[in-house]
């Protein structure tokens, strides 16, 4: 593969607390009672408007999108990387691959805060290309941000690899035409139950991508 590209939350990194403490506090702001860690991870995948409107929602809080999108993106902004780690052999499976292949992040989290995650946790220098869900290329499962990475990479859809943990990257990746890794300990993981059809990588552990990249690689 000369193209790998990597989904950031449930994927590269464990950013259930942090999105949790911060959508708990918007939460608790409106009146509402904090709702469970897992609850709210299972909210995230499709941009923080629709994270913002299923809490305060499930919270049976009112919602005005225009006030709280912002107030929530501000609580986050104060908590971005107190819990947030990568998982467990995500470095080493970082460091590993990129000798192989391009690296590159497409995620539905905005641009600025994605950036100073990757760079608080000191693998921005391993991307060439990141692309965020606040850019003109939309939020995924509009394939345009990954179009993008692959014509800027100089790679094709046979050459490229979306590495994911939800539904929404699976479609994303049917959309754009290239095959798909999921990695089960994801917390989006349980929504593509149903989307399924045998044809995906599946990986239960950070380190088996180096497996999956030269197993493409040799079938490509």
């Amino acid at each position: 593969m000369r193209l790998l590209v990597f989904d950031l939350d449930g994927t590269l990194i464990d950013s259930r607390r942090d999105l949790a403490d911060a959508a708990n506090a918007l939460i608790v702001e409106r009146g509402g009672t904090p709702l469970p860690v897992d609850d709210i991870a299972g909210m995230v995948g499709e941009g923080a408007a629709l994270l913002v409107r299923r809490a305060l929602k499930a919270a049976g809080t009112d919602l005005v999108i225009e006030r709280d999108l912002p107030r929530f993106l501000e609580l986050y902004d104060e908590r971005l990387l107190a819990h947030t780690r990568l998982y467990e052999g995500t470095r080493e499976m970082l460091e590993a691959v990129r000798a192989r292949a391009t690296l590159a992040v497409l995620t539905n989290k905005p641009q600025r805060p994605t950036e100073r995650i990757l760079d608080g946790l000191s693998v921005a220098s391993l991307f060439t290309h990141v692309v965020g869900g606040d850019t003109a290329h939309g939020r995924k499962p509009d394939p345009s941000g990954l179009r993008h990475v692959i014509s800027a990479a100089g790679a094709t859809a046979d050459e490229t690899i979306l590495i994911g943990d939800s539904a929404i990257d699976l479609r994303t990746a049917r959309a754009g035409g290239v095959r798909c890794c999921l990695v089960r300990y994801g917390f989006g993981f349980p929504t593509v139950a149903d989307e399924l059809r045998g044809d995906e990588f599946i990986v239960n552990d950070p380190r088996a991508l180096t497996d999956v990249i030269t197993s493409a690689q040799d079938s490509a």
